[in-house]
């Protein structure tokens, strides 16, 4: 076992797809494979499942890879220690629901980095995925909410993936229109009055159930239902249409330009959102680093300003 069979396998972990980590790290596809049955040879381990659809972490593999990535990590601390060399290159990866202030904070986290080198990932995905890729260590953290209604469902999940939950803030939801919109104005709009407009979420895929919902309410029997895949398709379609969604309330850092606001629903729900990480794996120092950038841009703008972050 060498550290090179290590990081190769860190980084088909990471990219998900033998030929993509191939790419990246500049040799053939059958070389990148040998090496990693090479390495699950030496073991006796099945570090990756193979199927038609890719390759995803086995069991044993989640293990393992624990442990490589603090051999590689602690290998390249020795490195730019003791060698006079470029520092080595960081990883940090980010797997969350669609929410501004995550990648507000991820863009305050480049902006302070000091790192010669470094790969970093945001990921604005499905909540499943969000779950998955932090058990299966392709992201470092994962950001989604809890409520009454998918507690239950998401603490069986984070429990049998060794996964724990930390609270930011708390919030009610809130309706996200355009300016124009009948309701905007309103102090507060009621569940009765949304079956007039249309209603869009974020597509969930294969794995869609209340659940896994990013919205807040349990708004199913809706009429009109309007599916979206990312965040900007979305703001785009609120700005230009009749349309609502449910979520924290307004853009962090006045987003949107003007085009869109958002109004309280009345329900007596609380929903809190949160981040994952696996509860065995110490932070590393730019996932801390993270971690307080968050903190700060919450306590900042949701608490001092009275406002909720979309």
């Amino acid at each position: 076992m060498t550290l090179q069979q290590l990081r190769y396998a860190i980084e088909v972990a990471g990219c998900g797809s033998i030929n993509e980590a191939a790419k990246r790290l500049f040799i053939s596809q059958p070389s990148l494979s040998n090496a990693i049955k090479d390495l699950e040879h030496e073991l006796g381990i099945t570090i990756f499942d193979r199927t038609n659809r890719g390759i995803t972490l086995s069991a044993d593999g989640v293990e393992f890879m624990a442990y490589a990535r603090q051999i590689v990590e602690q290998a390249e601390l020795l490195e730019s220690r003791y060698k006079n060399k470029t520092r080595s290159t960081v990883h940090f990866s980010v797997s969350t629901q669609h929410y501004a202030f995550a990648s507000e904070a991820f863009a305050a986290l480049m902006e302070q980095s000091d790192q010669d080198a470094y790969t970093f990932s945001l990921r604005e995905t499905q909540t499943f995925d969000i779950i998955e890729d932090v058990r299966t260590m392709r992201s470092d953290l994962g950001i989604l909410y809890l409520c009454d209604r998918n507690a239950r469902v998401m603490n069986k999940l984070f429990s049998d993936g060794s996964l724990k939950f930390t609270p930011l803030f708390n919030t009610q939801p809130h309706i996200f229109i355009g300016a124009s919109h009948p309701l905007a104005g309103r102090e507060i709009v009621r569940v009765d009055d949304l079956p007039a407009y249309p209603y869009m979420t974020f597509d969930q895929g294969e794995n869609s159930s209340l659940h896994f919902s990013e919205e807040m309410l349990n708004l199913s029997e809706m009429n009109r239902n309007v599916k979206v895949n990312d965040r900007a398709t979305l703001l785009n379609l609120l700005a230009g249409t009749n349309g609502y969604t449910v979520g924290t309330g307004i853009l962090a850092s006045g987003l949107g330009g003007g085009r869109l606001t958002s109004v309280p629903v009345e329900t007596g729900e609380l929903f809190t959102i949160g981040w994952i990480a696996h509860k065995d794996r110490r932070p590393s120092p730019i996932a801390s680093a993270y971690i307080e950038l968050l903190n700060d841009l919450v306590a900042r703008t949701y608490f001092d300003a009275n406002q909720f972050l979309f």
